[in-house]
């Protein structure tokens, strides 16, 4: 939990998925072997950080739903509310600004897919992780940024403070 007057954002690049069936919609790709694996290293990368969200915002895809199955295998203390948004399956980062100023939790994790969540996570912070991937924002890649704000609607490009930054790929 954050202190009164903050609130923190866990945006999360959904994990790498499979392309192994011809033809299949995007919406329903799952994750391939790395994408699980890597997903459960988030989790577990998150609990031992302590950054447990209380509330997901997470796309209706299945491979953004698979990313948070994964994660929230891991020991986490904490149960958030669970929210699946449909207008998060390749949103812009207006979108994505948008339904974050609809959550009630002071810690938020947001999954959601590239190219939109690469472009809103580079808007959110001050300053930008020295980090040579993080324009990219590869899969599994997860941003945590607080903000000093009492409510998400209050949140604006450039006001985050970066706590962390991890890319995880799931080889190991």
């Amino acid at each position: 939990m954050t202190p009164s007057g903050h609130c923190r954002l866990i945006l999360t690049r959904h994990a790498k998925s499979s392309w192994e069936v011809p033809g299949q919609l995007d919406h329903d790709r799952p994750l391939n072997d790395r994408g699980r694996r890597a997903a459960r290293a988030l989790g577990d990368w998150l609990a031992s950080r302590g950054y447990e969200p209380e509330e997901v915002l997470c796309s209706p895809a299945e491979r953004t739903r698979e990313t948070w199955d994964r994660v929230a295998i891991a020991p986490l203390e904490v149960r958030p509310n669970l929210r699946f948004v449909p207008q998060l399956y390749h949103a812009s980062p207006e979108t994505m600004l948008a339904v974050l100023r609809t959550a009630t939790a002071p810690t938020v994790m947001m999954i959601g897919h590239n190219p939109g969540i690469a472009e809103f996570a580079a808007e959110l912070p001050a300053r930008a992780p020295i980090d040579p991937e993080f324009r990219r924002y590869p899969t599994a890649a997860t941003l945590v940024v607080d903000f000093q704000v009492d409510s998400w609607s209050e949140v604006m490009p450039g006001q985050g403070s970066v706590l962390d930054f991890v890319r995880l790929d799931g080889r190991s």
